[in-house]
């Protein structure tokens, strides 16, 4: 015959497998919240001072850690939507910066290359549901990731198109119809450069560029941020200290 001591802890232990079991039932079936999350975009999303043109995941191409060197040319990444009802065009250049701030960049040169590039008529870059465009503030500035876009999708890590010379490089001026889009991205015929970097510009840096509007005398001034990779860069391997004997 069993204790009353022992009879106690077996009751205890039964009782505690049966939480445990109501427990995991109550779980079954359900996904954590993490898993519902989309990944981030590191594009800059922001709009013009009027609301007539949206500016969405504006971004340096990401082509490694060590970036692009002082006097070099680094590819672009942004799509334009015209939110109205006529013509828009969009010239975009960089100035050197009147006050240095550390890590920001400016180029001698903001260029085209490939022709024009195609419009799509689609002006509302945003899923139903989401925010309004016109909701935004003037002037404010937020991240894509906050805005999410589904019509322009993150770029991957590959290695970014080379940029031509100089002088083939046009002029960054983008003329975008009616309520329509136009989108630089790194699989396009058609790019977008900015040639004779002022400095060093690698993750963590930006560049400084400047939106002329048609209609619209305010110049933007915006920082696009150099774009983070989807994966993390290779390790090399370790090579191991050599011992010290006494």
């Amino acid at each position: 015959m069993r204790s009353l001591g022992t009879r106690r802890v077996a009751q205890a232990a039964g009782a505690a497998t049966v939480a445990m079991m109501a427990l995991v039932g109550c779980s079954a079936g359900q996904v954590a919240e993490t898993a519902l999350l989309d990944a981030p975009i590191s594009g800059l999303s922001t709009q013009s001072p009027d609301g007539r043109v949206l500016i969405r995941n504006l971004q340096v191409l990401y082509n490694g850690p060590e970036g692009y060197p002082a006097n070099g040319d680094a590819p672009l990444e942004v799509s334009l939507f015209n939110q109205t009802t006529e013509p828009v065009t969009v010239l975009i250049s960089s100035k050197p910066l009147q006050n240095e701030v550390e890590g920001v960049v400016s180029a001698q040169r903001i260029g085209l290359t490939g022709g024009a590039p195609a419009a799509s008529p689609s002006a509302n870059p945003e899923p139903s549901g989401s925010r309004p465009a016109a909701s935004i503030p003037p002037g404010d500035v937020t991240q894509a990731s906050s805005i999410p876009d589904p019509s322009v999708q993150p770029s991957l890590p590959s290695a970014p198109a080379s940029a031509p010379a100089a002088e083939a490089l046009q002029p960054a001026r983008i003329t975008i119809p009616a309520l329509s889009s136009t989108s630089f991205l790194p699989d396009d015929t058609s790019k977008l450069f900015a040639a004779g970097l002022s400095d060093e510009l690698k993750p963590g840096n930006s560049l400084s560029l400047i939106f002329e509007i048609s209609g619209y005398s305010q110049p933007l001034e915006v920082n696009a941020p150099f774009a983070i990779p989807l994966s993390p860069a290779s390790r090399g391997p370790v090579e191991a200290e050599p011992e010290e004997h006494e």
